[in-house]
């Protein structure tokens, strides 16, 4: 294993995004050299990475992860001993009216990663090819849904409900087939749900903080009864970079942060917080506003995080009540960052509405 933070090489996938922004900072604070690759979709945002910009050991590149030249030329050019796969297609509504980009990026992209990782992988030297890793980052979307009781392990059958888990758990497939077939020495980790700064405002957590500080509706699908296990951002970042440094090759590891909470107990705490920190001429919590249920909602996500923590010893530092008290701290005092997303890209409406199909054709 490389353990010299200075000498270790690590190519991102998806590193303006919301998760792969937090593992870039965390890398390159760290010392590592880092090469973030993005396609920069409207979720991706190179602002998220403003401080990264004078670092010596840090560099991005456009780039379409489905473009197998151009990511091949990045990987002969950089050089990695490890690669954070994490560029995605990632919001469940979008996946219900758009699919097809969902099936693009995130099965045909993450083929393509693949196939350029192990033409590489196959012309190192022996010492670099034992310690070359490829860390693809799924979700814990792909199991489905479960009852009121038990967790996600990494032994749960796959289930998925949604376009964006399908393309999710085919992908979490591919990456294992290549590393059965081929050697390439694979690994795979999912997570639960993410939250905390630079997170774009399409996501309950974000979306329900920027609704309420402009006083508009707070939505909620169906009673708010949907549960959720919310993991803070830095947490996982310091697990991905864990994961791909120490984790065992052909392993999966499932990454969550043990706090799982109704979305209505969620919107109803930033509410509060909110209340403490900003208050309004009334409670916040009287925007909140009960709409029809996304099709197909699962309706309980949990995650056993037994495996990391006990062999590679990783812990969530944040609880649910930290990390959110954070969060919302975090985009009052940043409307430099969100601002432009909610005046240029994203307003906070309703997405995921499927359309009636006509009968007649």
């Amino acid at each position: 294993m490389i353990t010299d933070h200075q000498m270790r090489r690590v190519l991102v996938t998806g590193g303006a995004g919301f998760i792969g922004s937090a593992v870039c900072r965390l890398l390159v604070k760290s010392g590592v050299n880092v090469l973030n690759i993005d396609k920069l979709t409207y979720a991706g945002n190179l602002d998220s990475l403003r401080e990264l910009d004078a670092q010596p050991n840090y560099r991005f590149a456009k780039i379409d992860i489905c473009a197998a030249d151009a990511v091949s030329e990045a990987f002969s050019a950089f050089q990695p001993d490890h690669v954070i796969h994490l560029a995605a297609e990632s919001h469940v509504d979008r996946s219900i009216v758009g699919a097809r980009g969902f099936v693009d990026t995130n099965i045909v992209g993450t083929f393509a990663m693949l196939e350029v990782a192990r033409n590489y992988w196959s012309k190192l030297s022996a010492a670099r090819r034992n310690a070359f890793r490829f860390l693809h980052v799924s979700t814990d979307e792909v199991y489905g849904s479960l009852g009121v009781e038990g967790l996600f392990e990494e032994r749960t059958p796959y289930d998925p409900s949604s376009p964006y888990s399908a393309s999710k758990a085919a992908a979490d497939h591919l990456a294992s087939a290549w590393g059965r077939t081929y050697g390439l020495p694979v690994i795979i980790s999912n997570c639960s749900n993410n939250y905390g700064p630079f997170h774009f405002p399409e996501k309950l957590i974000p979306l329900v903080i920027l609704n309420a500080l402009h006083q508009k509706p707070l939505p909620v699908y169906g009673k708010g009864e949907n549960i959720r296990d919310w993991l803070y951002v830095e947490d996982h970042a310091r697990a991905l970079d864990l994961i791909v440094s120490q984790g065992r090759v052909g392993e999966k590891y499932n990454v969550g942060g043990r706090n799982e909470r109704r979305n209505i107990e969620v919107v109803k705490t930033i509410c509060a917080i909110l209340d403490k920190l900003r208050p309004a001429a009334r409670p916040y919590a009287s925007l909140i506003t009960f709409v029809t249920d996304r099709p197909g909602h699962d309706a309980r996500y949990a995650i056993d995080a037994t495996k990391l923590e006990s062999e590679l010893g990783w812990r969530a530092l944040e609880t649910f009540e930290t990390g959110i008290e954070k969060t919302i701290r975090w985009y009052l005092d940043n409307e430099w960052w969100w601002r432009p997303l909610r005046e240029q890209v994203y307003a906070g409406e309703r997405l995921g509405l499927i359309e009636p199909i006509d009968a007649k054709g």
